[in-house]
C-alpha cells in the first residue's frame, strides 16, 4: 500500500510515542497496518493492535492484516485474533489484536510495539495505561502509536499535549482533507449537514467540547487550582465502589465560606470493598458519603469506625445531584485540584445520549465516565441539602454562605 504525504510524515518520525490526531477517513487503518507490517518483518517483535472492542479489532484491521501479510504468515488463530509471521532474516513476529474491554488480558505481557486505535473512546484510559499497558513496554523499551479522532477535551487531549512535557512524545494533527483520496464534494456535504462543532471535531480533528455535555459550566482556567488549601472547615469524603470498574474516593475540602475544593482523588480498579474501606478510613474524613447501593461495602466502612452519612437515592436524585454541581460551578464555589486528572476527564466527557430532536437535559446521562463524578455527587448533594429528604430538582439557595452544620 502507498502512504499519503501526511501518513508518510507520521511513519518517518522516530519518536517512541507518536500521537496522531486526525479526522474521519484520514486513513488510520492503512497507516496502522503499514506500521505493523514494517515492525513485523524487520526483526522478531511482539506487536499489539488495540481497538475499542474485540469486534472492531476484527472488523477494522484483521482482514487487512491477513491480506497484506499473506506471503509471510506462518500461523493464524482467528478465535484469538493472532498472526505469526516470518521476518526478513528467518525469525518470527507475533501480532495480537485486542479490544479495550479485555485490556486486562495484556497484563504481565511484553510488547515491542503497540497501536491504540480510537484512543479518545477508551474508558478509564489513564488508569489502564499506567497499570496495564505502560508496564508491557518496560523490558523492551517498546513504542506506541496512539491514533484517534478527538472526543472533547478528554484524556486524548492531554495525551496530544504531552509532547510539551516529554521529548519521547511527538504529536501530529491532520484533517480529513489531508487524505487526497476522499471526494471533496462529500466533505462539503458533511459540512452542510452537521453542526459546526461536530464537523470541526469529526473531520477537522479539532478539540471541541462534547455535544450534550452535562457539566457545560466546568472550565479548566476557572475551576482548576494548584495551590495548597489553608482554610479547612471540614474534610468530606465521597465514595463510589468498584472492582472491574474503578473505585473512586474523593477528598473534598469545605472552607469557612461554604466553598468546596476537590483536593485529592483515589481512583483504582481491582480493589476489594475491604481495600476501599481501608483507604477511606486512613483519610480520617469528618463525614463520608458512600454509594448506598453496596450494603456489603458500607459494612466494611462501619467496621473501621468511618463516620458514614446516609446518601438517599430516589426519583430524580441523579438529576438533582447534577444540578447541585452545576450551580456550584456557576457560582465559582467548586474547585478541582490539578492532580485529579480522572475527575477532570470525566467532567469533560460525561454527556447525555444523542437525540434526533431537541435535547432534553432532564434525562439521565450515559452511564460511563462517572465514577469520580458519582463520588463527589453523593457528598455535595447531601451536604448542600442537609438531610437530603427532597429530591426534586430546584435551584439551591446559595445566599446562606454562613450556614454551619
Amino acid at each position: 500500500m502507498f502512504l499519503t504525504p501526511a501518513q508518510s510524515q507520521i511513519a518517518k518520525a522516530t519518536n517512541r510515542f507518536r500521537v496522531v490526531c486526525c479526522g474521519r477517513r484520514f486513513g488510520k487503518t492503512t497507516l496502522a497496518v503499514e506500521e505493523i507490517k514494517g515492525k513485523a518483518v524487520s526483526k522478531p517483535n511482539r506487536i499489539a493492535y488495540i481497538a475499542p472492542t474485540y469486534r472492531q479489532a476484527r472488523d477494522i484491521a484483521w482482514e487487512m492484516l491477513r491480506r497484506e501479510l499473506q506471503p509471510i504468515i506462518l500461523d493464524t488463530n482467528e478465535s484469538r485474533l493472532e498472526i505469526k509471521v516470518r521476518t526478513l532474516r528467518g525469525g518470527e513476529s507475533l501480532i495480537v489484536l485486542r479490544g479495550w474491554e479485555s485490556i486486562e488480558t495484556l497484563r504481565g505481557q511484553a510488547f515491542d510495539f503497540i497501536i491504540i486505535d480510537e484512543v479518545a473512546m477508551m474508558r478509564d484510559f489513564q488508569l489502564q495505561w499506567q497499570e496495564v499497558i505502560r508496564p508491557t513496554l518496560t523490558d523492551t523499551k517498546g513504542e506506541v502509536m496512539f491514533i484517534s479522532t478527538p472526543r472533547g477535551f478528554n484524556h486524548f487531549y492531554d495525551l496530544f499535549n504531552q509532547e510539551s512535557k516529554d521529548e519521547d512524545f511527538k504529536s501530529f494533527h491532520f484533517t480529513s482533507y489531508d487524505n487526497p483520496h476522499l471526494p471533496k464534494d462529500e466533505l462539503q456535504k458533511a459540512k452542510q449537514e452537521l453542526t459546526e462543532d461536530r464537523f470541526a471535531q469529526e473531520y477537522l480533528a479539532d478539540f471541541r467540547k462534547t455535544e450534550g455535555l452535562v457539566f457545560k459550566e466546568f472550565n479548566r482556567e476557572k475551576h482548576i487550582y494548584i495551590e495548597k488549601i489553608f482554610d479547612i472547615y471540614e474534610r468530606l469524603g465521597g465514595v463510589d465502589f468498584g472492582y472491574t470498574n474503578p473505585a473512586a474516593v474523593m477528598e473534598i475540602i469545605k472552607d469557612s465560606r461554604n466553598n468546596y475544593w476537590i483536593n485529592e482523588e483515589w481512583y483504582q480498579n481491582r480493589k476489594t470493598d475491604a481495600e476501599v474501606a481501608d483507604y477511606t478510613a486512613s483519610k480520617e474524613f469528618h463525614r463520608v458519603y458512600p454509594d448506598p447501593e453496596n450494603a456489603g461495602a458500607i459494612e466494611e466502612l462501619k467496621r473501621r469506625k468511618v463516620n458514614i452519612r446516609e446518601v438517599k437515592k430516589g426519583k430524580n436524585s441523579v438529576q438533582a445531584g447534577i444540578q447541585v454541581i452545576r450551580e456550584l460551578f456557576k457560582a465559582n464555589r467548586l474547585k478541582i485540584h490539578s492532580s485529579c486528572i480522572n475527575l477532570i476527564q470525566e467532567l469533560e466527557t460525561y454527556s447525555y445520549p444523542d437525540k434526533k430532536d431537541m435535547h432534553n437535559e432532564e434525562e439521565l446521562p450515559i452511564k460511563e465516565n462517572d465514577h469520580a463524578i458519582d463520588a463527589i455527587r453523593y457528598a455535595l448533594y447531601m451536604d448542600s441539602f442537609g438531610s437530603g429528604q427532597s429530591f426534586n430538582i430546584r435551584k439551591p439557595d446559595w445566599i446562606a454562605y454562613g450556614r454551619r452544620r
